[in-house]
């Protein structure tokens, strides 16, 4: 019977530093395996879910083909600063800092690797750069488009076969349901006809006790549902204040 394989062995960074991409944003960055091996850059979801050690170990750091692995927090997320701010951060101004960062690091090309938000950001930034991609390492992929977030956070998508009648079938919220509804309790039943304004709203109130419990509520549903199965682990993760907060706004 063929073994299974797990993550690599846990391995710490051999340099980590900080790069000023904005007058207002500081990314931190880090890199672990062989200074010579082949360039990889790792690109982490949310966005704002930020790095977690776990992370170094999808990539073979010792073997004859191994990788020098750069992994960061994006703007607003885990140890890069200021935490959870929305000013000057958007998808453009990311797929900027991987590149100034590609090139604070001197590197010429490299190998992009991105789960869930961080495929998205991968495809992003290879459409932008594709001359200084090697090739394209997706998993866990989400593409950003309208439909999906609908089907995510608003619990339906809209389907444009009129003829079927199937416009605002039902989305993630008919696979969790009582997730869902842990997740809309926090919203006026006149303002869940758009979940995510309604949380932008709570989650920029002036109290921050508002938003400390509207991210505690956003991050939960997300993780819980991330999965078929859930995962407790990464719901803990997920729900952790400081993550919880940077994830949701």
């Amino acid at each position: 019977m063929r073994e299974l394989r797990t993550l690599y062995p846990e391995i710490e960074p051999f340099d980590t530093g900080r790069l000023k991409v904005s007058p207002v944003h500081e990314l931190y960055y880090e890199q672990c395996g062989n200074p010579e091996g082949k360039p990889v850059v790792f690109l982490h979801g949310g966005p704002g879910a930020g790095l977690v050690p776990d992370y170094r170990r999808f990539f073979d750091t010792s073997g004859p083909g191994a990788f020098r692995v750069v992994l960061f927090d994006q703007r607003g997320s885990g140890k890069s600063t200021p935490h959870a701010s929305l000013e000057d951060n958007t998808t453009w101004h990311l797929v900027a800092d991987i590149e100034q960062l590609r090139e604070h690091l001197g590197i010429e090309r490299w190998l992009v690797f991105g789960g869930s938000w961080g495929s998205t950001l991968a495809l992003a930034y290879s459409e932008t750069h594709p001359e200084r991609v090697t090739g394209l390492v997706l998993r866990g992929i989400f593409l950003g488009r309208a439909n999906e977030t609908l089907w995510f956070y608003q619990g339906f998508y809209e389907d444009g076969d009129e003829a079927r009648g199937a416009r605002g079938a039902r989305g993630a919220s008919a696979i969790f349901p009582d997730g869902w509804e842990d997740f809309v309790r926090l919203v006026p039943e006149d303002e869940r006809h758009d979940m995510i304004g309604a949380y932008y709203r709570l989650l920029t109130n002036e109290k921050a006790s508002v938003r400390a419990e509207a991210a505690h509520a956003w991050s939960i549903w997300e993780s819980s549902a991330l999965k078929l199965i859930p995962d407790q682990k990464l719901i803990d993760e997920f729900s952790e204040p400081e993550t919880a907060i940077a994830l949701a706004r």
